[in-house]
């Protein structure tokens, strides 16, 4: 992987880890189109680029990370069991998912979701408007709206927001409580990953790498902040549009 691969792919999920548009969508589309073999390097460089954008999340909630918080990320664990289970039960399977034709269908399929939750969503009734009153029952279905994430293409972000507005949280906290919960999520993830891979890092390019690294780590900041600006003035529509447009153009040209 090269200089410029590195910069592209690290925009790729520091732009879409947090949205609802699958960042392993986009990554597996990406790699394709700029022909990055899928090999272990690889896999070692999304282990540095996915560190990066929990980085990225923790610094912009910082004052979440204290003991004074510990019922919110009792909550959050709670809500990071059911993806930790099924997903270290059927590994195995969900690898044979990894596909351009199922991230174009699960890409339709989510924008449809998003769409017509749009179409039933008031936000004027009443709704859990501040992430730490969030409920344990709350926090563990979401949690089991995360395992559809499992499926390339669904977006875990994605299913935790429409997860979270399904259960009466307004679209601000279910983002809030969706960025908060890729923390142990993707946390989980690259541990895991690394324990995996750490052989690969001995032939890394780690000037790429480290690009890579903040590049991925400043654009999800980014992505972040303006993203919890949009939602004080916007809905979720535009990104079901996007979905749709996006998984039929992958339809066509795949």
């Amino acid at each position: 992987m090269d200089i410029f691969q590195a910069i592209i792919i690290g925009i790729i999920e520091g732009f879409t880890e947090f949205l609802p548009i699958s960042s392993t969508g986009h990554m597996i589309v990406a790699s394709e189109f700029l022909g990055i073999s899928q090999d272990n390097l690889t896999k070692a460089y999304e282990v540095i680029i996915q560190f990066a954008a929990i980085m990225a999340v923790m610094l912009v909630y910082k004052d979440k990370l204290t003991l004074k918080k510990i019922t919110l990320w009792q909550k959050l664990f709670v809500a990071f069991l059911p993806l930790a289970i099924v997903g270290f039960i059927f590994k195995d399977i969900i690898k044979e998912l990894f596909t351009v034709n199922t991230v174009a269908i699960m890409f339709i399929i989510g924008g449809i979701i998003f769409l017509i939750v749009e179409k039933f969503y008031k936000e004027t009734e009443s709704h859990t408007s501040d992430v730490e009153a969030v409920t344990y029952k709350q926090a563990f279905l979401v949690g089991v709206a995360q395992i559809f994430s499992l499926i390339p293409g669904t977006s875990r972000a994605g299913a935790t927001i429409i997860g979270g507005m399904l259960l009466k949280m307004d679209r601000k906290t279910s983002a809030e409580f969706s960025f908060l919960l890729a923390i142990p999520v993707m946390g989980a993830v690259t541990a895991y990953d690394l324990l995996k891979h750490y052989q690969e890092f001995a032939d890394a390019n780690w000037i790429a790498f480290a690009i890579g690294f903040f590049t991925a780590f400043i654009v999800a900041y980014a992505t972040i902040k303006l993203f919890l600006v949009f939602l004080q003035r916007f809905t979720f529509v535009a990104f079901g549009i996007y979905r749709i447009i996006f998984g039929i153009l992958l339809l066509i040209v795949n």
